[in-house]
């Protein structure tokens, strides 16, 4: 019991001794950091939601990655009965529209239509299919979104442009 008392009695001290030697911190550049905005997990659940529901709506079964602003998987989902290939076709969706910050049906247009950047689809990570977008808040890309198994290019294309929280300014358009 005497021990317990003179550790309760000392602690105070063994906190201060803690904080005096604290080395101070160097004051960074402000172009050393870069603070990057991101979806959260949380809003990647409530857009497959969303986008599952439309996806229903037209009794399609859909695959769905989700991305935030680095590229980096938040959520990868396919619906019972989707083919796996899906799932890679979405990812590669959402990079393709990530990486060039473009829906992915108008870069393919817009490609096919210039002799210039015709061969883009030769690049081995984009995927020139429609299902892509980018998600946008405040004018910043925060992720995107690709779809894959939607039965058509313009259903790939409308499910992926449904990825919004409209309420919260969570958009696929800018």
């Amino acid at each position: 019991m005497k021990t317990l008392h003179l550790i309760l009695l000392l602690l105070p001290f063994f906190g201060i001794a803690q904080t005096k030697d604290k080395p101070k911190e160097l004051a960074l550049p402000n172009n050393y950091i870069q603070s990057v905005d991101n979806l959260t997990l949380s809003a990647s659940f409530e857009i497959v939601k969303r986008v599952n529901e439309s996806a229903h709506s037209l009794n399609k079964k859909v695959a769905i990655a989700i991305l935030d602003a680095s590229g980096t998987i938040v959520l990868l989902t396919r619906d019972d009965g989707v083919g796996p290939h899906n799932a890679d076709a979405a990812k590669r969706k959402a990079f393709t529209a990530l990486s060039t910050k473009t829906p992915t049906l108008l870069l393919l247009r817009n490609a096919q239509a210039n002799d210039d950047t015709k061969n883009l689809n030769t690049l081995p990570e984009l995927l020139l299919l429609s299902g892509g977008s980018p998600i946008w808040y405040k004018g910043t890309i925060v992720g995107s979104i690709g779809v894959a198994g939607g039965g058509s290019p313009d259903n790939d294309d409308f499910l992926a442009k449904s990825a919004t929280i409209q309420e919260f300014g969570i958009t696929t358009s800018k």
